[in-house]
């Protein structure tokens, strides 16, 4: 037996028992996280902290619910991603609310801000923010890191450029992140981002002195996460996850990053740290879960990649991390016309896998949730029939066949 937090069950229970947490009680629970740290191990990092007792929020019949790893929160198996949220499309989000949901996601990245001003609105109108997790992300970590790195690299003679090009290439051979069944492509261009990640990773040998401890991290995380907050009109997220699609392990290991996190988790501004991984998600997951710095991660996880994730899915939940799958119905349906149309299959395959007569996309949802090391999915919640059937999926349980 484990700890009972390395296998997050799904709980059917209803009524409207939620807990909310006050903004005295946070500040409370914050203090005495940062009196726990031992002398001379201020700013050490942003973890391991013990298991939280369970905290319920907007809990209603019908949904079903599972434990983000150590947070304790009781996410809905079901989340709302912020992809589709905009200024003119959120007021939907409601009727996902009345039927449980209780995560929201988003991003400064998602329409430049814009899908944190829509939440803002939505948690304005309806009064909804001690009903629900908050979780936002970091989104230009990636971007300042691999400027920061790419300065120094034009900077090199030529001899010392191409033996990093080609230390680039060999980390990326050895890793197998490029294989086809493993770097899949969720939208336009991203597979390209490994070019930009493994330049920085390749020159961290020898240069990292000039770019880990930049001051710049610091002050573009704080201003990051301060301006997210002035858009969704709250004054903490219990979620703030960096990197936003970690390309690679290094850089989850910037010390700077984990530093200034600390600082904004002291100063009651944010209540737990994760990460979220489009590329190599099973590299980054391992990575996250042995740092103990990361309290949950959200990663690509599907029909295709699947099976090079689930043992690090497996390792995380062990060391109490929350896993959260994104990309699970982007393996069979994508709104990117670049990315269409879908290999058919695919959707063979979760046709064959999940019983029934379903939308793809639906069981896929469906498929993820069979595995009990996954706290939720990620859905794109675009109107109310896509709330009405994503949310459908939740407490359901199916025998699995042989794909």
């Amino acid at each position: 037996m484990g700890d009972g937090y390395d296998t997050p069950m799904a709980e059917r229970d209803g009524g409207s028992n939620r807990v909310g947490v006050s903004r005295r009680g946070f500040l409370r629970s914050a203090t005495f996280a940062a009196l726990a740290v031992p002398a001379g191990g201020a700013l050490a990092g942003c973890g391991p902290r013990a298991p939280r007792e369970p905290e319920w929020r907007n809990r209603q019949a019908g949904m079903a619910y599972r434990r983000l790893g150590r947070t304790g929160m009781m996410i809905s198996e079901v989340v709302c991603g912020g992809d589709p949220i905009r200024s003119p499309n959120y007021r939907h989000v409601s009727l996902a609310l009345e039927m449980g949901l209780n995560y929201l996601d988003m991003a400064p990245n998602y329409g430049k801000g814009d899908a944190e001003l829509a939440y803002g609105r939505l948690l304005k109108e309806t009064g909804a923010r001690d009903r629900v997790f908050l979780a936002t992300k970091i989104s230009d970590y990636r971007l300042l890191r691999n400027t920061l790195y790419q300065d120094v690299f034009q900077g090199l003679p030529s001899e010392k450029k191409r033996a990093v090009i080609e230390r680039a290439r060999e980390l990326r051979l050895q890793r197998g992140i490029d294989r086809p069944d493993y770097a899949v492509s969720y939208y336009p261009g991203q597979t390209g981002d490994f070019d930009y990640a493994y330049l920085s990773v390749a020159m961290m040998r020898h240069y990292r002195h000039l770019v880990e401890g930049s001051s710049k991290f610091r002050q573009f995380l704080t201003r990051s996460v301060e301006d997210s907050l002035r858009r969704v009109g709250t004054d903490h997220f219990d979620v703030v996850l960096c990197p936003h699609g970690a390309d690679a392990p290094e850089e989850l290991a910037n010390e700077e990053m984990h530093e200034t996190l600390e600082r904004l988790r002291w100063q009651g501004k944010l209540r737990y740290v994760g990460f979220s991984s489009h590329n190599d998600p099973a590299g980054n997951l391992s990575a996250a879960a042995a740092s103990g710095k990361y309290d949950m991660g959200m990663v690509a996880y599907n029909i295709v990649v699947g099976g090079y994730v689930e043992g690090a899915i497996r390792a995380a939940a062990a060391n109490g991390m929350g896993v959260i799958a994104m990309k699970v119905a982007h393996a069979v349906a994508t709104h990117h016309r670049a990315l269409q149309p879908i290999p058919q299959w695919r959707i063979d395959k979760i046709n064959r896998i999940v019983p029934g007569e379903m939308k793809p996309p639906l069981k896929a949802y469906l498929w993820a949730l069979q595995n009990p090391n996954i706290s939720a999915v990620n859905s794109n919640l675009w109107d109310e029939t896509y709330v009405r059937e994503n949310l459908g999926v939740a407490g359901k349980r199916v025998e699995l066949r042989v794909g």
